[in-house]
């Protein structure tokens, strides 16, 4: 029994600390358009744990940078349809706009399309025992949710599952009326 426990302990403790995930390879190469990446990339904008602390909340520094996800129906964007661009909380990268934005009642802002291809990455994600897809930020890495081939209403049929406080938004500029001389 003592050997089979302590096999497991092993295994898990092989999984566990097997990986370190905030190791950065700074010569890897840069991401390529939305597509899983094999390697860390290299981000553009990059600061060390302690000043990603001083630029976020504690919130923020929960999901952006140590993955965490904020409880369903609670983010300010899940229900707002303002139009507008969502940028990244941490870098200021534009990723979404309202224009491909719409309500999964999922209970996190839902998009059916990035802004540009190359504004996010995509990364597969086993954590937690799920398969899943994660989205992060191409300019920052910071972490933004998940994506799901689960939107039959829409034109691509994904859902960028995005958490509110990963993302920032800005109005569309009011457009004026056009008056005739």
């Amino acid at each position: 029994m003592r050997i089979v426990l302590f096999l497991w302990l092993a295994l898990f403790s092989s999984l566990l600390f097997g990986c370190d995930s905030k190791t950065a390879a700074n010569n890897a190469s840069p991401p390529t358009a939305s597509t899983e990446s094999t390697t860390m990339p290299f981000y553009k904008v990059t600061h060390t744990d302690a000043e990603w602390k001083k630029i976020l909340s504690p919130e923020q520094y929960n999901v952006l940078r140590d993955k965490g996800t904020e409880a369903p129906f609670t983010g300010k964007y899940d229900n707002f349809f303002q139009p507008g661009t969502y940028s990244c909380a941490a870098c200021g990268q534009e990723l979404f706009t309202s224009d491909t934005k719409f309500n999964s009642g999922c209970g996190w802002p839902a998009f059916y399309a990035a802004k540009a291809g190359d504004r996010v990455i995509l990364k597969k994600d086993d954590s937690f025992g799920m398969e899943r897809t994660e989205v992060l930020c191409s300019r920052c890495g910071s972490h933004l949710g998940h994506i799901f081939d689960d939107a039959p209403d829409t034109p691509t049929g994904q859902r960028y599952c995005i958490n509110s406080v990963a993302v920032k938004f800005t109005p569309a500029p009011a457009t004026q009326p056009t008056t005739s001389p």
